[in-house]
């Protein structure tokens, strides 16, 4: 199983236990090893990859529907079609519900557990060798495949000018990828939302990839070696968006329909190409892009 796997099993491992509330790391050591701890290892570079909770605690408000929606899509080693756990995502719990997703079949993995000298936690899909008091947990879930970007189809009964936003999700990731390239958060925060609603390992029928839909084409183009890595992503999606920024003169509208149809087909109309899905977007980009200004200022 892939990075992004373990990481989600582990986390509807911890959902599924006791009341817990924490950070998960994704540390690399010196010797080329990487593990997924509860704590940071001293000497290992260490990421915060996720946040989880016991969202059984969550309020009804913000439990998706029992339609395949309280999904997470994840990857796994030889599949095309992305792994789902029946949890929602800890860090998307607040943001807006996932696009629909075509059911795959149901599958089964087994996440190792121990706690280490250092009183860290450690979670494996492999069994350690030479540590005592492991515990072994059977974890199933089902694989799911979205079909388009959130904002892509047609969403009956979403209405983008009062869904819920998403304004803690990536804080540290988005503020830097805005430093970096000059784009505001609120439009960041809105291209997130419209193109995977938060999911970091979602996966188009089309091969768009993670939370800004990268296809693996533009993921090259801008350096991005790891499409599912959350941190990769979002600085390669940034970086398209505010080099189509920049191309139409800081229209969001005309980026807007580059980053969903190609800066070809906005050049070739001269402005937003006559598809109703790439106007629906635009329009649903814009939307969303007022009103996370607006959310963000109130912080």
């Amino acid at each position: 199983m892939r990075g992004w796997g373990i990481v989600w099993c582990v986390l509807g491992l911890l959902a599924a236990g006791p009341a817990v509330a924490g950070t998960l790391y994704r540390c690399d050591g010196a010797d080329g090893g990487r593990s997924y701890v509860s704590k940071r290892v001293p000497g290992a570079k260490c990421v915060a990859i996720s946040s989880y909770q016991d969202v059984r605690r969550a309020p009804a408000a913000s439990a998706p529907a029992a339609s395949g929606n309280a999904t997470a899509t994840v990857r796994v080693d030889g599949s095309p079609a992305s792994e789902v756990l029946p949890a929602a995502a800890p860090k998307t719990a607040s943001g807006p519900p996932p696009a629909k997703a075509k059911f795959v079949r149901m599958a089964t993995s087994t996440i190792y557990s121990y706690v280490d000298a250092n009183g860290i936690r450690n979670f494996s899909n492999r069994r350690p060798r030479g540590v005592a008091n492991v515990s072994a947990h059977s974890i199933q879930y089902a694989v799911f495949q979205m079909e388009t970007c959130y904002a892509c189809g047609l969403q009956p009964g979403v209405d983008f000018g009062k869904t819920r936003l998403n304004t803690s999700a990536y804080k540290d990731e988005i503020a830097q990828a805005s430093r970096d390239y000059g784009v505001d958060e609120a439009v960041i925060r809105a291209v997130i939302h419209a193109e995977s609603a938060f999911r970091p390992t979602a996966l188009s029928r089309v091969g768009a990839q993670g939370l800004m839909q990268l296809m693996p084409a533009t993921a090259r183009r801008f350096g991005v070696s790891d499409s599912y890595n959350a941190a990769q992503n979002i600085q390669g999606g940034v970086q398209y968006l505010a080099w189509l920024l920049k191309r139409y003169g800081g229209d969001l509208k005309l980026a807007a329909a580059g980053y969903n149809a190609g800066e070809g087909a906005v050049d070739k109309y001269r402005g937003v190409p006559p598809y109703s899905e790439t106007r629906r977007y635009v329009d649903r980009v814009s939307t969303l892009a007022e009103r996370y200004r607006g959310s963000l200022a109130q912080r």
